[in-house]
């Protein structure tokens, strides 16, 4: 039997629109390194997290500060997608967008469970 809060997300997951597999291939997501992580000034939720992925360093702003303290991020190896455009959040540049599951108030990073090479393609 589901959790309600399971339940939940499967119905909401239902009712998004559909993607084609060719859409979805798109999409670019690779293993990456936490080098640094740091709290972004004047921001409750936001991290500045730097990324080894493949010897290329990367930054992503991502607002998991309410769920992670920095040191609890460093060295862990995490899925993030590397084909959005940039921007900017809070005057910082975010190159990647890290990859998280919420389940009401619940977050957690999407880390691989083996030792894999940075860069590493998710598929």
């Amino acid at each position: 039997m589901s959790s309600p809060s399971t339940e939940q997300a499967s119905n909401e997951g239902l009712k998004l629109q559909k993607v084609t597999f060719q859409d979805f291939q798109k999409i670019d997501i690779r293993i990456a390194k936490v080098i640094d992580v740091a709290r972004v000034p004047n921001s409750a939720r936001l991290l500045k997290i730097q990324l080894d992925i493949a010897g290329e360093k990367k930054q992503c702003i991502a607002g998991i500060g309410a769920a992670y303290e920095p040191d609890q991020l460093k060295e862990k190896l995490i899925a993030v997608v590397t084909n959005l455009e940039p921007r900017k959040i809070m005057g910082l540049d975010s190159e990647v967008m890290l990859l998280a599951a919420a389940d009401g108030p619940e977050l957690s990073t999407l880390v691989a469970d083996r030792n894999l090479s940075t860069g590493a393609k998710v598929t």
